[in-house]
């Protein structure tokens, strides 16, 4: 099950104030918009091509379809527009705020996402591009973000807080549909969750997916090669494991938020997969 969150509002069905923005960072007005399914917001999110010819990534969202989502799009902008050169990350042309609406504009990343189930040839490029981001990102280039253990506290248990300290930029939301891969490798979109934590935390969080919905066993073979994690101890990686899992099922139980009528039986089943996933690593733990 992949992130879809809700209903996503379509280019045509955005405020004209929303457009005349977009034209104006583009420096001409969009002439086509093909809307781009995936994730959680419930705002708009699109590949539009202008008059002049340029292409770019246009995500637009207002109270109206969440009253949380704008705040996360003011802080994707502020996050991207500091992210610097060398990330495995798309390029912020502008932000504006128009009538309510938070409108973001980004180069577009001209890619897929990773089929599922995940496959260890499209894994090993977006293992490589957390491998640079662990590079690039020690210490984090962005100033004033979070820790890891002030953005996931009151969600995880403590035992697994106290795991997350760290001075490296953190993504915090990896799934397939925040991953595109290209030529040149793989790019991670959609950057509003950014923190400071492990260099590790990001290859563990997007391991839930690929345990869940990938080849058999290849999580568990990333988590014993990837340099991020080689010199990680196990038991370090399974109390995290088991905290996410708590979270997700505890989340579960709450009510859909506005907007998103689908993430809590994401979260149920997310919930549970990791569940199974620890028992697995604890049936194994004599072996490690």
């Amino acid at each position: 099950m992949l992130g879809s969150g809700g209903n996503r509002v379509r280019w045509e069905e955005l405020p004209a104030a929303v457009h005349d923005a977009v034209a104006d960072v583009l420096g001409s007005p969009v002439v086509q918009a093909v809307s781009q399914s995936g994730g959680f917001s419930p705002g708009s999110a699109d590949r539009v091509l202008t008059a002049a010819g340029t292409r770019a990534f246009v995500k637009a969202v207002s109270p109206a379809q969440n009253p949380v989502s704008p705040t996360m799009h003011a802080r994707e902008a502020r996050v991207a527009a500091s992210l610097p050169a060398g990330l495995p990350a798309p390029q912020l042309l502008g932000a504006r705020e128009v009538d309510g609406w938070q409108v973001l504009v980004l180069a577009e990343v001209a890619g897929r996402q990773p089929g599922l189930p995940w496959r260890a040839t499209d894994l090993r490029l977006v293992v490589e591009a957390l491998e640079t981001l662990a590079d690039v990102g020690t210490p984090c280039p962005v100033p004033g973000l979070p820790t890891a253990r002030e953005s996931l506290t009151g969600e995880l248990p403590e035992e697994a807080l106290a795991l997350l300290d760290g001075d490296t930029l953190v993504h915090l939301d990896l799934r397939a549909d925040n991953v595109l891969l290209t030529d040149d490798g793989a790019v991670l979109v959609d950057w509003p969750h950014a923190c400071l934590g492990p260099p590790w935390l990001d290859l563990l969080t997007l391991l839930f997916e690929v345990d869940r919905l990938g080849e058999q066993d290849l999580a568990e073979e990333v988590l014993r090669s990837s340099r991020l994690t080689t010199a990680v101890d196990p038991d370090v990686l399974t109390t995290v494991l088991a905290g996410f899992s708590r979270f997700f099922l505890d989340r579960a139980a709450e009510p859909p938020p506005p907007g998103l009528p689908t993430v809590r039986e994401f979260q149920r089943v997310q919930g549970e997969a990791l569940a199974h996933w620890v028992a697995r690593r604890g049936s194994r733990s004599p072996q490690r």
